[in-house]
């Protein structure tokens, strides 16, 4: 017996089976039902009644009737709808030619993808939704959540270019010795025009300057520049009272309106920000440190100059920067006006070549010693200028004479035979020989510099800091706390791969985990090699204590978790220099970090309590 259990056009058949055990329900498949509804219409039952039992109009079942008669009982089974042909659907050719752009460049998006398809003669092409699928078909992008749409955001831009320009300075170009330059970078606010783009190796108040002066020269003096609040740009924060910069007076001599950002709004400067980001991840990203300044300008000049004539900007609707830029239209009354630069900063005429003599003297070149130091007696600011750079010593050496050695590459600062100052310069073999004239022949390199390049994975360092009054010290951009009591001393850092020790007046008095990388212990201002730190345990000390109810141990200050598995266990903690190891039965459970310096005065477990029973 048949029974039926739905309502509406979609049934649940079920067939009553009697057996040994009694009676049973067997639920029908799809094609059963379709092929019993066929069985009545031929065994003489009307259509319209068996269509109204299935739940079914007439013509389905006419249809299961035709495919049974023509493909007999596995013509009833489901069928796909997807249609045969799809006249819209993108071209196998095309599809093909779509993975091979993206797979030589990995940074292009559907919207370059469209350009380039476009300037290659395909039609129609595709739309960007389009292209997103093919890339998500093909394993090329991943798909992530959508992002915020472009409408919502509020954009701004002048209407013509030279109206404002915008100016900032990035990091992060490294050359192979370890040093790290600066690019000056200056762009056009209506165009995306790249009309600044300057590697420096320190980037002082004159040196952007310079850039700038050079950007005036060639392209012309804009109406207005964006700028961040850097001391390079601006002198209204500087204490005791606001003054103007070189770079303030640059731009008022020109006629040009200084504009600055708000304090930490990165966002108002976004476009020359924007351009930082690019330089990352496409020029940087794909170049390996450079070995001179020199070559790394030459390869970001030619990268610049592909950047604003030949690679489309999505921004500007596919246009290149190139194309929007031009010089402002100056009035006859402008064109009167010549650019006013500071004597130093002003171009000079190339010097006419003077003939040589007939029959040249034979001179002999000065010996230059490959390292030269001289005495400076520290101001009482404490800030000293050496060699073209600005040395911070503290005002506790105020009036005192240090020497100050320097290389080809690298500034070392002795006070009492001392090394106190550590700093990467550049100097060529004309400055040394300016700075043999007023020195003498320098000392050896210390053995406690700081080598050429990066440092080992084991290197240890030291540096001095002065405490604030919070009792925080700054290293690499970060803030750590070392104590109120420490405030206003002057500490020193020793740092390893892990751990921070605190040394005053050569004791030891703490000890912080190390929250630095590799790259950034490699770079640090003032650092030197350490030896060995006082006040650490020369000799490997074992002791032992219970595991808590919740798995966790105190030892030396410090409380750490091992897992609630290893309750109630009598463990062996291992006291290292740097961390803390965890041993059962000569099992290695756990490590952890040691960051305290405090004595261990209780070696044997207290008692043991087994939570496993």
């Amino acid at each position: 017996m048949l029974y039926a259990l739905s309502a509406g056009l979609a049934f649940t058949w079920f067939v009553v089976i009697t057996g040994e055990a009694g009676l049973a329900l067997v639920e029908l498949s799809v094609v059963e039902q379709r092929y019993r509804a066929v069985l009545e219409v031929q065994a003489g039952c009307p259509v319209i009644e068996v269509a109204e039992r299935y739940g079914v109009t007439r013509q389905t079942l006419h249809a299961w009737m035709r495919r049974y008669r023509d493909g007999g009982l596995g013509g009833l089974a489901d069928r796909s709808h997807r249609p045969a042909v799809c006249p819209h659907q993108t071209a196998a050719e095309v599809e093909v030619l779509v993975c091979e752009l993206r797979r030589a460049h990995p940074r292009w998006g559907p919207a370059r993808l469209a350009h380039e398809l476009q300037r290659s003669g395909v039609e129609p092409v595709p739309s960007q939704a389009t292209l997103s699928r093919i890339l998500t078909r093909n394993n090329l992008v991943i798909p992530t959540g959508r992002r915020r749409p472009r409408s919502s955001y509020q954009r701004w831009e002048r209407d013509e270019p030279m109206q404002l320009w915008q100016l900032d300075i990035m990091g992060g170009v490294m050359l192979v010795d370890g040093r790290e330059l600066k690019l000056i970078s200056g762009i056009d606010d209506y165009s995306r025009f790249i009309v600044i783009a300057a590697l420096v190796t320190r980037a002082s108040a004159r040196a952007v300057c310079t850039a700038f002066a050079r950007a005036l020269a060639c392209h012309g003096v804009p109406e207005e520049v964006l700028t961040d609040n850097g001391k390079q740009f601006t002198g209204r924060f500087t204490q005791p009272r606001p003054t103007e910069v070189l770079f303030e007076r640059i731009c008022r001599d020109n006629g040009i309106t200084t504009r600055h950002t708000k304090i930490r709004s990165p966002t108002t400067t976004g476009k020359v920000e924007r351009w930082h980001r690019t330089v990352r991840e496409e020029f940087l990203a794909a170049q390996a440190p450079f070995t001179s300044l020199p070559a790394a300008q030459q390869a970001l000049d030619t990268w610049v100059a592909d950047y604003n004539t030949v690679r489309p900007h999505q921004s500007l609707d596919m246009a290149t920067p190139a194309s929007r830029f031009a010089h402002r239209t100056t009035s006859p009354a402008d064109q009167e006006l010549p650019l006013r630069l500071p004597a130093d900063l002003a171009a000079l005429p190339t010097p006419t070549p003077t003939p040589p003599p007939s029959a040249p003297l034979a001179l002999t070149p000065a010996v230059v010693p490959a390292a030269i130091e001289f005495d400076r007696i520290v101001p009482a600011s404490g800030n000293m200028t050496a060699a073209g750079r600005q040395i911070w010593l503290g005002t506790s050496l105020a009036g005192q004479t240090v020497t100050v050695w320097v290389s080809a590459t690298t500034l070392h600062v002795f006070h009492q035979d001392q090394l106190i100052k550590t700093h990467p310069i550049t100097l060529t073999p004309e400055d040394l020989t300016r700075l043999n004239t007023r020195g003498r022949p320098g000392r050896p390199s210390p053995a406690t510099a700081l080598p050429v390049g990066e440092l080992p994975a084991d290197a240890v360092v030291e540096v001095d800091r002065l405490v604030n009054h919070c009792g925080m010290v700054s290293i690499a951009g970060k803030q750590i706390s070392v104590g109120i009591p420490l405030a206003g001393k002057r500490v020193t850092l020793r740092i390893d791969a892990q751990l921070i020790h605190v040394i005053t007046d050569g004791v030891l008095t703490g000890t912080r985990p190390n929250p630095l990388t590799h790259q950034q212990r490699s770079h640090l201002h003032g650092a030197r090699m350490s030896g060995p730190a006082p006040g650490l345990p020369t000799q490997v000390t074992h002791v032992q204590r219970v595991v808590s109810s919740s798995g966790a141990l105190m030892i030396a200050g410090t409380k750490f978790h091992i897992g609630h598995a290893h309750r109630g266990k009598v463990v062996t903690v291992v006291l290292e220099d740097t961390q803390f190891r965890v041993l059962h039965q000569g099992q290695e459970l756990a490590t952890h970090p040691r960051t305290t310096i405090k004595e261990v005065t209780r070696t044997r477990a207290s008692g043991h309590i087994n939570y496993e029973t």
